[in-house]
């Protein structure tokens, strides 16, 4: 790449400006990417990459609230959802460019504002694929113990789990697109049915006792219901929104389905309804038929549930195919943050290298620099003496909630300083619906602040955004590229940008 000056971003100076830089004539030629999916493909990557949160991970708002402050936090967080998709779904179909989260801030609060989102989002993406990889672990581990009565876990050596995920799929996502949306359609289907199974396996054992959806005793003169009080509820919602965290990646596919425009919304409420349902039946079943208090600490929650309806190794053969739902996740998410490494790199927010796509159009180093990054997440703090999935995921939360927060202010901004640009979708619920969003991602990024159960996923966060704003300041901001978002954004939208 040449690094001759071509200008600056208008309105600023000193810190607040930004330089961009010419490119080889190959520049992009190198970082292209390849339409090969419709609305049912996009679904079923948007499933994928979330479905890992019926079978672990969501528990942990039950530990935190009991199942009546998980219920609440449940419904709080999908209107969130439902909400946010809706401002995302507006933005995207105005700019259906790989950037999704980064692309909206940039166009609404400029090269700042869309460096300290994207960031937000690749923490999200990368620390999410690092949880899933952790449960799915436990996942294989627990299923072959049962098995063999071999365990990797047992001989301190959890971490050979972590290699063989990783490898596995950056091979899978480096396949292709087209190997990617296949193996999410499949995945993702067959994840849901196993929800299904479970469901209709509860009901016919009768095992379902919905009285011990209540069985975690009450403190402080609280109810059954809420046995640790209402303020406990807000702790409860990091968790919560691991049963739908990760569908608003949908945007970042934008440069590999046909018609972005019109398939991004539909695909995002079509996923949106999909999820709504298997999470009532995980959240009222699961625990229905072992029992809440049980329930809270498992690693393996429905693993446990079908070990509570299924007879020994009954249950051991079938729970292997719940290890399919987090198996799909890992390769939902790795499609989610190798684009979000892409987009930023060939704008020049990150290392240029990371956005080489090579023969099969996918961002081969994205891919596995993110996985290094999650590898050695999950290394240094299961090591280090703390549970590597509880501070994982509250890192992965907490950078999500804040992409939230920036990506509804980027909606608001947008629809007062961009009125006139095309959007082929109008969110139904408008400057409202996203402010509310807005608002309960504000309550959950709080609530990650307050709980002293997250503390060490806070520091870790602040660490990262002090050490990125570092780089940012002194090497990234004068090094930028005229990306395809770089170019609506400091066009002011007035030069709208269509992939082929």
């Amino acid at each position: 790449m040449s690094t001759t000056e071509t200008g600056h971003a208008s309105g600023g100076s000193g810190l607040s400006s930004v330089t961009y830089v010419t490119t080889d004539k190959d520049y992009f030629e190198k970082r292209q990417l390849k339409r090969t999916a419709g609305a049912f493909g996009l679904w079923s990557i948007g499933i994928a990459a979330v479905v890992s949160g019926d079978f672990s991970g969501w528990n942990g708002g039950i530990a935190q609230a009991g199942w009546g402050g998980m219920l609440i936090a449940g419904i709080v967080v999908y209107v969130m959802y439902v909400l946010m998709l809706n401002s995302i779904s507006e933005m995207a179909s105005a700019m259906p460019h790989t950037g999704g989260a980064y692309s909206f801030a940039r166009a609404a609060m400029g090269p700042w504002g869309g460096f300290f989102t994207g960031l937000a989002e690749t923490i999200e993406y990368v620390m999410t694929a690092a949880v899933v990889v952790y449960f799915s672990s436990a996942y294989a581990d627990a299923i072959i113990s049962n098995l063999s009565g071999y365990s990797l876990d047992a001989h301190g050596l959890q971490w050979v789990w972590w290699l063989i995920l990783y490898t596995v799929f950056v091979v899978v996502n480096w396949a292709g697109a087209q190997a990617s949306f296949r193996f999410a359609q499949i995945v993702s289907i067959a994840a849901l049915v196993i929800v299904v199974i479970f469901a209709i396996g509860a009901w016919a054992s009768g095992k379902i006792d919905f009285g011990s959806l209540l069985d975690i005793g009450p403190m402080h003169g609280n109810g059954s219901f809420l046995p640790f009080g209402v303020s406990a509820v807000f702790y409860a919602m990091p968790f919560a929104m691991w049963l739908f965290l990760g569908i608003e990646q949908l945007p970042l596919a934008a440069e590999e389905v046909h018609e972005p425009e019109r398939n991004i919304p539909k695909a995002s409420r079509l996923c949106i309804a999909t999820l709504g349902i298997s999470a009532l039946i995980i959240v009222f079943l699961n625990p229905a038929v072992i029992g809440s208090k049980a329930l809270a600490a498992s690693d393996e929650p429905l693993l446990d549930g079908y070990r509570a309806i299924l007879p020994g190794n009954l249950a051991a053969v079938l729970s292997a195919f719940a290890l399919i739902g987090l198996l799909a996740s890992i390769q939902g998410i790795m499609f989610a943050y190798g684009r979000n490494l892409y987009s930023l790199s060939r704008a020049g927010y990150y290392p240029a290298f990371l956005s080489l796509t090579g023969k099969r159009k996918t961002p081969y180093w994205g891919l596995v620099v993110g996985a290094v990054i999650g590898f050695a997440a999950l290394f240094i703090i299961a090591y280090g003496g703390s549970g590597a999935g509880s501070v994982v995921l509250n890192i992965a939360v907490w950078g999500a909630v804040l992409a939230y927060l920036l990506q509804m202010v980027s909606f608001v901004l947008l629809r007062r300083r961009m009125s006139g640009i095309s959007r082929p979708f109008v969110s139904a619920y408008g400057v409202p619906g996203a402010v509310v969003a807005g608002a309960l991602a504000l309550c959950i990024f709080i609530a990650v602040l307050l709980n002293p159960d997250y503390r060490l996923a806070v520091y870790a966060m602040v660490v990262i955004y002090l050490l990125a704003t570092v780089f940012f300041a002194v090497y990234g901001r004068k090094h930028l590229v005229l990306s395809p978002e770089e170019e609506f954004a400091s066009s002011g939208g007035a030069k709208e940008y269509r992939t082929q």
